[in-house]
């Protein structure tokens, strides 16, 4: 009878400490923070492609230097306007290049005009017949716009330049500083998705072609 007891007695002793690990949260959960954290480490990726590789690539290691890991001056602010305009601007002049291949397969670089492409190094000419397809067209300077208006999307995403600017936000203004980059972004895929662009300037992907 003892035996049998003491046995009923460990199974509900384990019956309890299965329920009470049971109701523990699991270690896999996220927390709000790290999935806010994840989705904004994807949107500024997804944002990043539609960008010149170099530009995005310069303001993302700058950007701590020049911002002062967020704790900035008057000089670190002017720095990191500077950097954010200078950005923003490669953005746009690059919107109006483009490449093509040689004879000999290597690719070259060129400006978009109205009679055509000016090839920026002079390595290689193009005929004209082949030079009208890459004039310049009304849809170059959406894109360009459309540039600056994704890069501060980026900018914004950075809380370093955030914390900048902003260092003490009101709730309305944290609320539009966490709006805004989602809304221009959302609008700047959509319309590149619309609008999209042939052209292979610098810092964007090759053709293959």
């Amino acid at each position: 009878m003892d035996i049998k007891f003491q046995a009923n007695a460990d199974d509900e002793s384990h019956e309890h400490l299965l329920q009470d690990l049971a109701v523990l949260p699991a270690p896999e959960r996220k927390t709000l923070i790290q999935i806010a954290i994840s989705q904004t480490f994807q949107s500024t990726a997804h944002l990043a492609n539609l960008l010149p590789t170099g530009t995005v690539l310069a303001f993302q290691l700058l950007s701590p230097i020049f911002t002062n890991q967020g704790d900035c001056d008057s000089v670190c602010r002017s720095m990191t306007a500077g950097l954010i305009l200078l950005c923003g601007l490669s953005c746009f002049f690059t919107s109006f290049t483009d490449s093509f291949r040689d004879k000999d397969g290597n690719v070259c670089y060129g400006l978009a005009t109205l009679n055509g492409l000016w090839v920026i190094d002079g390595s290689a000419t193009l005929p004209p017949e082949s030079a009208a397809k890459y004039r310049l067209r009304f849809i170059d300077f959406v894109h360009a716009f459309l540039s600056i208006l994704v890069f501060a999307a980026v900018a914004l995403f950075d809380q370093n330049v955030v914390n900048c600017f902003y260092p003490a936000p009101s709730r309305q203004a944290q609320e539009m500083l966490t709006a805004l980059p989602v809304g221009i972004g959302v609008l700047g895929s959509m319309l590149f998705v619309v609008f999209p662009t042939t052209r292979h300037g610098i810092g964007f992907p090759l053709s293959a072609n």
